[in-house]
This record gives C-alpha cells, structure tokens and sequence, in this order.
C-alpha cells in the first residue's frame, strides 16, 4: 500500500498529536475551564493495549538484560517506572515518529476503536483535536463502520481539493440559497467576538506565489483572506456599504453572515481554545449556532416549555441546561443534569422557599394533578423518586459522597426524567 511508504504528516503534527495524550488540553465551559485528557491505551493497562496491537514478545529489547521488548516495558514502567509517559511514541522500535504516515494512522485507529477505548473517557474531543491536526497534512480518521453500536474509525487521504486553503466555502457562500431566515447577531456577542480575536492576534508565517517568506499578524491575515473570496465592506458613513480594511468595523457593522464567514476563517489558525471559546460566547447568549469542525452550525432547537417563565433564576437554569445538553461533548451533559437539578429544586420552591418548600412542592402536585387523587399519588411519588435521585447520586460534581454516574449514556436517561416533570409543571403553575 502506498501510503506504507509516505511521510506526509509532519514532525509538527505528530509532537502535536502526541502531546495531547501526554499533557491533553484545557477546553473553556460554561461556567469554568476544564482539563481534557485521555490515555492513549484506553480501558487497558499500557502493556496490555501494546500487545493487542504489537508483537512485543518477538520485537527486540532496549535494555541486554532482557530477551525482548515486553519484558524491558514491563521493567521500566512497571517495576522501575522511569520512563517518561508516553514514550512510546519516541521510541523507534514502534516507527510512530519516524515511521510511515501508515503506520501512525494504524495505531491511532487501534487506540479509538470501541475494543480498547474507554467509553468513559474524553476519548471524542481528543479525537476531534487530532483530527484538526492531521488535516493541515492530507488526512483524516473517519467513521468506518459500527460494532455493538459504536464507531470504528479508519484513515483516509484527502484530496487536494480539500486541502487547498482557497477551496474553503464561506458560511455566507454555504449558505447563499438558504431559505431560513437570517440570524440576527447582538451588538453584545459582536464585541466579544472581535475581542477574541484581538486576544488570538498572534504572528502568522505565510508565503508568496513565489515563495517570498513573510510574516503578518491574525487580524491582517484575516482580512486578506476575506478578499480571497470577496471584497470586505461593512455598514459605514452613514448607513452606505463601503470597503473596509478595518476588521473591527467589519464585525460590528456587518451582515450576520460576514461575521460568521469573519469566525471561520480565523478559526482555521487558531484552533487550540478558540472554537471552545466562540462556542462558550454562544452559550452564554442563548445564540443557537456553534463552531464544529471549522465551520458554524445551527444547534439543535432547545427542548422545552413554551410556556412563559416568570421566576428570573429557574429560567436562567433552564435555559443553560438545555442548552448545554444538546452538546455532544459528554461533560457538557454532566453540567446539564447538574443544572436541570438545582431548576428542579428551585421548583420546589415556587409556591414558598425554606420551611415553605414542602408546602410548596405539595401544591405544585395539585396543580397538576387537577386534584386527582390518582394522579397526585402518581406525581408525589415522581418528585420523591428525583429527590432522592438527586441526593444519592453524584449528580452535582462537587459532592464526591455519592454514588458515581458510571455510564456517560446514564446522562440521557436523568436529564430526560427530570426534564419531563419540570416541562409539565410549568404548564401548570400559575404566572
């Protein structure tokens, strides 16, 4: 197979890819930042995944007091352990820094396939991450096929057209045919954006057509790749839609679209926290687009009331926690529970707090029982069930005396449970 003796991916990437394993990365959430890391050897031991995948009893030693390769692992991260972690991908004898783009790829599948993964684990944006990378370098991990429901992921080329920076599409181009009406972006979220980008503003080194080498900073750049697709202009002089160079006058001033396109682009090099960062900007504005994979998306329509909800604070709660559960990231499911929670037992209180909230739970039941007695033993009961939910599980993550959540799919099963009895009192509760 040709790619068995291709080197396209760079030792830049490769120290990327593998630093995440090492150190892994620190991703912005709602309300604090949070450390993603994820062992490359899965639900196993090191020696266990290695010798899956490596004939370690057949490859030779390191070290001349041992026969072969597994026993001078075992030696010196088991009984001496002094080696540093991960140093297998610096070690020759597994060809994964200077071998063949093949052989890198193959071992990245072995670590992210359902037998050795751990489901549990922030397995899927450290794939994502990795994914950025070996983009820059022609390739990408995709879903393959499934086994007992889970993806299996193998290694592909991608073609020079999906390489090429000026194939990129802007969201405005995307778009251009869309019917759905276009979004409308607040003065507010505009600021916060072009303030990101004031703090991403770094050095970038392009080349000419005729490989003059010079160097410009983000917001430059940003601007001269605009006009790769179009002229930039923005709403100026009053009101007229004149050129401009300048990318603050562009951002707040311009078509929702523009801003968006304006996003993208910048994404495209500066990935390490700024996708995580627009995305927390979003959240936090209620706004239903995110940055996936470079490009901006309409998120899913938030579950919930229509009902009007009066009460600031249980509003607040809900709408962060529907938010955040939409996420496909499985931490950001843990904060939505977490947050559906404290909405429910604010609930609780809406009738009366403190020595009330009895009382109050209690004509909540009635209200929407209709003062059935079959259907308020039927409710009581519910909001018992989720109470006690809520004070014997690890629902909260600061409380570290309860029962840990030890399936990430248990996530779905509390927040829709909660969410269905919430949802129906609110229909209920007078304004």
């Amino acid at each position: 197979m040709l790619l068995d003796y291709m080197k396209n991916i760079t030792e830049i990437t490769k120290r990327d890819i593998f630093n995440l394993f090492k150190n892994g990365f620190t991703e912005a959430c709602s309300f604090y930042t949070r450390e993603i890391n994820y062992n490359y050897y899965g639900r196993f031991e090191e020696i266990e995944f290695l010798s899956k995948i490596y004939p370690l009893d057949e490859m030779p030693t390191n070290d001349d007091r041992f026969e072969n390769a597994r026993y001078d692992i075992i030696q010196h991260t088991i009984n001496n352990d002094d080696w540093d972690f991960c140093w297998v991908f610096y070690d020759d004898r597994f060809e994964l820094f200077h071998g063949s783009d093949a052989k890198l790829l193959d071992f990245l599948c072995a670590v992210f396939h359902p037998e050795n993964r751990d489901e549990n684990g922030n397995w899927k944006p450290i794939l994502e991450r990795i994914n950025y990378y070996l983009k820059q370098d022609g390739y990408e991990l995709y879903e393959e096929s499934k086994i007992s429901g889970r993806s299996v992921y193998s290694y592909r080329q991608l073609s020079p057209e999906e390489i090429i920076r000026n194939d990129f599409v802007p969201y405005s181009v995307r778009n251009k045919k869309s019917t759905d009406r276009p979004p409308t972006i607040s003065m507010t979220i505009r600021k916060e954006i072009y303030n990101l980008f004031v703090r991403h503003n770094e050095i970038q080194y392009r080349k000419t057509e005729t490989n003059f080498e010079y160097d410009i900073n983000s917001i430059k750049a940003l601007i001269v790749d605009i006009r790769e697709h179009y002229t930039p202009k923005a709403f100026v002089d009053h009101n007229s839609y004149s050129e401009t160079d300048d990318l603050e006058i562009f951002i707040m001033h311009n078509l929702p679209y523009c801003v968006f396109d304006a996003i993208e682009l910048f994404a495209k090099y500066n990935y390490e926290t700024f996708p995580d960062e627009v995305n927390l900007i979003f959240r936090n504005h209620n706004f239903p687009f995110k940055l996936s994979d470079g490009k901006i998306e309409k998120t899913k329509p938030v579950i919930g009331t229509k009902e009007i909800i009066r009460e600031v604070g249980l509003k607040e709660l809900i709408e962060q926690a529907t938010s955040l559960y939409h996420s496909d990231n499985i931490s950001d499911k843990q904060i939505a529970v977490e947050k559906l929670w404290d909405a429910f037992e604010r609930l609780k209180t809406y009738y009366g707090a403190d020595k009330q909230k009895k009382a109050s739970a209690t004509k909540i039941v009635e209200d929407i029982s209709n003062n059935n007695n079959n259907y308020i033993a039927l409710f009581k009961e519910e909001f018992d069930k989720l109470t006690k939910i809520g004070n014997d599980y690890r629902i909260r993550h600061h409380e570290m005396d309860k029962i840990e959540i030890i399936d990430g799919n248990y996530y779905d099963y509390f927040f829709q449970r909660c969410f269905a009895l919430i949802d129906l009192a609110l229909k209920y509760l007078r304004n």
